[in-house]
């Protein structure tokens, strides 16, 4: 049986395409749904062949509100994984919950540094030597779920924080592929202790990806 996925977006896409191009077999996005019509990620889906639609937030009167329209939509897929791909909004503790194990995002840091918005330019202020991204599962604490692997890249002098955003931007598209994969294959999880690949406890700080490919 495949695995189906159901991938949630507000933006352009670029993890989505990622993901549509490097899943492995039995991977199937099923549905991608965004909460802002002019996200370009719908014309992805679109162009792939993959069932799409938006839900725009702004029509909602409530987080919660929107949230039990959000569930709904997702669960008329009938997914095994719900992967946030640069879907910016803060979920309710009530959805979060529903997925509990079954849901992965992607986050432009090295958690637990910078969670939140704007992880670029405070790195940069911050004077690090190093920066990149993280795969975690999804918990009720904000970018604060048991983490998967991360991927790094080196600080150059000169970087603004669009030109390390653009290099962050690459080792993602490699990054989520990757734990995404793991997640079909069966062999990442998230049990009562925390993650685990191949049933063994991923460390507090997580896998680096160039160990793990």
């Amino acid at each position: 049986m495949s695995c189906r996925i159901v991938v949630l977006i507000s933006g352009s896409g670029s993890n989505l395409q990622a993901l549509i191009e490097q899943l492995d077999a039995p991977a199937e996005i099923v549905g991608v749904i965004a909460n802002r019509p002019q996200a370009y990620g719908l014309q992805r889906a679109a162009a792939a062949g993959i069932a799409n639609e938006c839900l725009d937030h702004q029509g909602f009167s409530s987080r919660e509100t929107f949230d039990q329209a959000l569930m709904a939509r997702i669960d008329s897929y009938r997914p095994d994984l719900v992967v946030l791909a640069g879907f910016m909004r803060i979920l309710t503790p009530q959805l979060v919950r529903h997925y509990h194990g079954r849901m992965l995002n992607i986050h432009p840091s090295l958690l637990p540094k910078y969670k939140g918005l704007h992880t670029h330019q405070r790195a940069l202020e911050a004077g690090d030597s190093e920066h990149g991204a993280t795969i975690h599962f999804v918990t009720e604490e904000l970018d604060g779920g048991p983490l998967v692997v991360q991927g790094r890249v080196t600080v150059q002098p000169g970087d603004t924080a669009e030109t390390l955003a653009a290099r962050v931007q690459g080792v993602e598209h490699r990054l989520y592929p990757l734990a995404v994969n793991w997640f079909v294959q069966g062999r990442l999880r998230l049990s009562a202790t925390g993650a685990t690949l191949d049933g063994e406890l991923i460390a507090a700080s997580g896998l680096r990806m160039e160990d793990h490919s």
